[in-house]
């Protein structure tokens, strides 16, 4: 009883203690941020001054530990300290500098305001450090929490159950990843989702949690060595075998082939499915669209908001960009993945103003000379000087629209493109925009261009690039002649295949439903085949001849003609040699006897590489910005006629002579022979 006692008034004291720690912490942080209040200067204090205001250590090293001041090691490490999993791309300043948003400094009243707090050199170097392990710890490629060992069908589990209740577990199986048919009607896919299937087995590992949860949805009989069995379990004795991440692929082609013991191989099926799916189906999309287009036009990615919730939204920035596109509005899939990161305003922002007594501010220092100038006024004086040229009526003109550009010009002087499409067009959104942009050559600064969110979208541009043009020349300006024209409002591939037809004048293309939906067709249908088992030839037999599937393991090589493009990939047996240039070889339709050619490769491509062994990633994986060049270069090796739009023609993929007598001979093993009554 006395005991009791004791530890009832113990805990009473350590609440009275956490109690005091609580309203001391509150009184702190209630003086810093009074303190920020008063002092605009300091409204970020500087590390030195922390000690200063803080007097409570205790409360000092949580802060620092919850914000900027905690050592953090890289997640994705090896023993060597070599990052190979940091999938960013490698962009320079210029690379990542946005031309539309990302403000540039200019000389400004906010500069006068809030003057950029100094430090001394060391103080400099030790915060930047700092700064600089906080950016790498949080723009590395961590992999989403939902891919986990779970992140799969019952039925793996189910089946893996009874692997290792036959003791068959231990058998060495190989598997075969592909796809059947080319999406969206077209004869090419892009490979893309490696990197996140080789993260998914390198942290493959069940926790107790799931353990635990798995015994309530398991059937009570399941033996307990079974959950020990899988709270231990890891990959390190499967073996990955890939084509690079960003190659041009084609139907029967195995992405991945999966050795290893058939419990283990079995349970990755549904993952590594999910994870090649969607991205090679939403890379390929982006490399039609940019097909469509050409090279030569900017496309952004602008779908988060249309995407399938907050983890497609992501994968589909990251894979748009390895696709083709140049940027995306995702500022998370910037941070994570170093994509140029773009954007301009919505038309809430138009709307927002009704007239230019709204504006609080009014002035724009000259960006040269520091010179306040009444930027508002310019504003609409230079309206006035349109009117003539332009042919419109400027009190005609929505002032509104011509408030909220003169206030967005005030905020982003060096970086100005307005969306001209809130009210009309021909008659006020361009002509307000181009007075904006003349007052903002007033002070000094260039406008970048405008958008068009609606209407005809090749009739309004070419309108408003005759328009430019004339204000160029009555204002002796020549860049207003090649304002940036930004076109957004539903596009899809057959909207830019009938734009380049009718002709047009837009530079940049903002695409999001259509692109990162996949709307044309919504999966890929990727399967994940038993092709091997303990050294055993697998096939799996169907009606559907397209279902038939190619057994035991195969090496892939890429072949060229003389004129350096891809004539055909072939198949062959594991154990059969490699093709060599200058000899020719047959090859043979997987299915069809008739269908047969000769073929003498100038060179010839090994496709695959062994990805993952031995426990750990055997392959330099390289950035995002690198796969995106390399899948670039990849369409560049095909035919045109393989990736046209209208009947594209089907790339040829082959097997050996004596791939095709092997499988030929275990396909009719594998039918029984009917019987006529």
């Amino acid at each position: 009883m006395a005991s009791l006692k004791q530890n009832n008034n113990r805990k009473i004291e350590d609440e009275t203690t956490s109690s005091r720690k609580k309203i001391s912490t509150t009184t702190t942080i209630n003086r810093i941020s009074l303190r920020n209040k008063t002092l605009k200067k300091d409204l970020l204090l500087p590390p030195t001054n922390i000690d200063n205001v803080i007097k409570n250590k205790k409360l000092k090293n949580s802060i620092e530990e919850k914000y900027l001041f905690k050592k953090y090691s890289h997640p994705y490490q090896n023993k060597n300290n070599t990052k190979l999993l940091d999938n960013r791309s490698s962009l320079s300043a210029t690379d990542t500098k946005n031309p539309y948003l990302i403000n540039s400094e200019p000389f400004s009243i906010t500069k006068r305001l809030f003057p950029k707090t100094e430090y001394p050199s060391s103080q400099r170097d030790s915060l930047n450090s700092i700064t600089s392990e906080k950016v790498s710890l949080m723009t590395a490629l961590e992999q989403s929490s939902v891919v986990q060992p779970l992140l799969t069908d019952l039925y793996q589990i189910s089946m893996a159950y009874a692997y290792w209740k036959a003791n068959k577990y231990q058998e060495m199986a190989t598997f075969d990843l592909y796809f059947r048919k080319n999406p969206f009607g077209g004869e090419y896919t892009l490979f893309a989702g490696l990197d996140e299937c080789l993260k998914f087995v390198r942290d493959y590992k069940f926790h107790q949690t799931d353990i635990d949860y798995l015994r309530t949805v398991l059937p009570t009989y399941t033996e307990q060595e079974y959950f020990d069995y899988l709270l231990k379990l890891d990959m390190n004795d499967i073996k990955i075998f890939a084509v690079p991440e960003g190659t041009v692929v084609f139907p029967r082609i195995p992405l991945l082939r999966i050795e290893g013991p058939i419990l283990k191989t079995q349970l990755l099926e549904t993952t590594l499915l999910t994870l090649v799916n969607y991205a090679s189906l939403v890379a390929t999309n982006a490399a039609r669209f940019r097909s469509a287009i050409g090279d030569e036009k900017t496309l952004l990615e602008f779908g988060l908001r249309r995407a399938q919730g907050p983890d497609g939204g992501l994968s589909a920035s990251k894979y748009c960009y390895l696709g083709g596109f140049d940027g995306t509005s995702n500022v998370l899939a910037g941070k994570l993945y170093g994509i140029p990161i773009k954007g301009t305003h919505a038309h809430a922002y138009v709307s927002s103003y009704e007239s230019m007594d709204d504006l609080t501010e009014r002035e724009l220092c000259d960006r040269l000379s520091g010179e306040r100038r009444p930027f508002a006024d310019l504003c609409v004086k230079y309206l006035n000087e349109l009117g003539p040229i332009l042919k419109i009526l400027p009190e005609q003109t929505n002032k509104g629209e011509l408030a909220a550009f003169a206030s967005y010009a005030l905020a982003f002087p060096t970086n100005f493109l307005a969306l001209v499409d809130t009210y009309e067009v021909l008659k006020s959104g361009l002509p307000n925009f181009l007075a904006v942009a003349r007052a903002l050559h007033e002070c000094n600064y260039q406008a970048v261009g405008l958008r068009l969110d609606s209407g005809d979208l090749a009739y309004l541009s070419l309108e408003v690039r005759s328009k430019c043009k004339e204000a160029a020349t009555k204002f002796n300006i020549s860049y207003f002649k090649d304002f940036n024209i930004v076109a957004s409002n539903d596009i899809n591939e057959e909207t830019l295949v009938s734009l380049e037809k009718q002709g047009h004048a837009i530079d940049t293309f903002g695409i999001g439903t259509h692109l990162v939906t996949c709307q044309k067709q919504p999966a890929l249908g990727c399967v994940y085949k038993l092709v091997e088992l303990a050294g055993s030839p697998r096939i799996k037999v169907s009606q559907d001849i397209e279902k038939v599937t190619i057994p035991g393991r195969k090496n892939l090589y890429r072949i060229f003609g003389h004129d350096g493009k891809a004539l055909c990939d072939l198949l062959t047996r594991f154990d059969e040699p490699a093709p060599q240039a200058s000899v020719k070889i047959l090859s043979r339709h997987p299915f069809s006897d008739q269908i047969r050619a000769y073929v003498t490769p100038t060179s010839v491509q090994s496709l695959y590489k062994l990805y993952w062994a031995d426990g750990e990633i055997k392959e330099q994986l390289p950035t995002l910005k690198d796969i995106r060049e390399y899948a670039k270069e990849q369409l560049h090796q095909l035919r045109k006629d393989h990736i046209r739009d209208l009947n594209p023609t089907p790339y040829k993929v082959s097997v050996t002579n004596s791939l095709f007598t092997f499988m030929h001979e275990l396909w009719m093993r594998n039918i029984p022979i009917g019987e006529l009554e």
